[in-house]
């Protein structure tokens, strides 16, 4: 595999699932309600739908520099406040997440190789490479956050 398939590979462990760790995004948010996804079962803690949220703005962020806009997310870009809580709501949230995941998914193999050293914009300096792997670092740190919530919540996982 070359380094950007293996990029991919990773990005889609994190988010769909075999990753070596545990559970992906995906595995952990397998069978919330947005009852449960709503909920603030940890004083101080974010929900479950504001991890969501929060997960799909660094992969925009990452979009957009790929596109050449290094403007830093905003405090309400990087952690959204969710809409009305609703099964509707939750469910487009979710498929939204993923098919973020798939775009970049997608840019990240179409990357040229070459590049992976240099930043994708002035600043930050962090090269293309650290910023996909930086990705599945951050999601999955965020899996676990909703780990934790759902046993919380008395899921038991």
């Amino acid at each position: 595999m070359t380094t950007l398939e293996r990029l991919v590979d990773q990005l889609k462990r994190s988010a769909e699932g075999e990753a070596w760790h545990g559970p992906s995004v995906r595995e952990a948010l397998d069978g919330v309600t947005v009852e449960d996804a709503s909920a603030h079962p940890i004083p101080g803690a974010h929900s479950i739908r504001e991890l969501v949220l929060h997960i799909a703005a660094g992969v925009q962020l990452v979009l957009r520099r790929l596109d050449g806009d290094g403007r830093q997310l905003t405090p309400e870009e990087d952690w959204p406040t969710p809409s009305e809580p609703t099964a509707d709501a939750w469910q487009r949230e979710v498929e939204s997440l993923f098919a973020l995941n798939q775009r970049l998914r997608e840019a990240v193999a179409r990357f040229p190789d070459a590049r992976l050293d240099e930043p994708l914009v002035p600043e930050p300096p962090y090269s293309a490479f650290t910023q996909f792997i930086g990705l599945t670092q951050h999601d999955l740190y965020h899996a676990g956050q909703i780990v934790l919530l759902r046993r919380a919540l008395g899921d038991g996982r």
